[in-house]
C-alpha cells in the first residue's frame, strides 16, 4: 500500500523559513517522480514543484526562486524548503507520486496518482 506522509509545517512570520517533508512507503520511490502541492482554502489545489527519479525539478512561476524540492532516495524522503515565507503561500501543502513525470501539465493534480494527508503551512504576523 502507497503511503505518504507529511511533517515540517506550522506557523511562521513573513520572511521566514520552514522545510517540509514527505516520508513515502510502499513503492519503489527512487523510481517515481515526486510533487508537492497546495491548497488554500476555497482555491483550488495547485502545484508548487516537481522532482523526477533522475532528480529534474520543475517549479510552478509563482514560488521560483523561494522553494527548493529534493528528494533522498536512500531514506525515501521528499523535501521542500521555503524560503521568504509570505502570507499567501498559506495553505495545506501535500506531498504527491507518481511513476511518471509528465511533460504536459505536469502541475496539474490530475498527473498524479498518490497523495499524502497534508501538513498545514501558514506564514502571519
Amino acid at each position: 500500500e502507497v503511503q505518504l506522509v507529511e511533517s515540517g509545517g506550522g506557523l511562521v512570520q513573513p520572511g521566514g523559513s520552514l522545510r517540509l517533508s514527505c516520508v513515502a512507503s510502499g513503492f519503489t520511490f527512487s523510481n517515481y517522480a515526486m510533487g508537492w502541492f497546495r491548497q488554500a482554502p476555497g482555491r483550488a489545489r495547485e502545484g508548487v514543484a516537481a522532482i523526477d527519479s533522475a532528480g529534474r525539478t520543475m517549479y510552478a512561476d509563482s514560488v521560483e526562486g523561494r522553494f527548493t524540492i529534493s528528494r533522498d532516495n536512500a531514506e525515501n524522503t521528499l523535501y521542500l524548503q521555503i524560503l521568504s515565507l509570505k502570507p499567501e503561500d498559506t495553505a495545506m501543502y501535500y506531498c504527491a507520486a507518481n511513476r511518471y513525470m509528465y511533460v504536459s501539465d505536469t502541475l496539474r493534480p490530475y498527473r498524479w496518482a498518490y497523495w499524502g494527508q497534508g501538513t498545514q503551512v501558514t506564514s502571519s504576523s
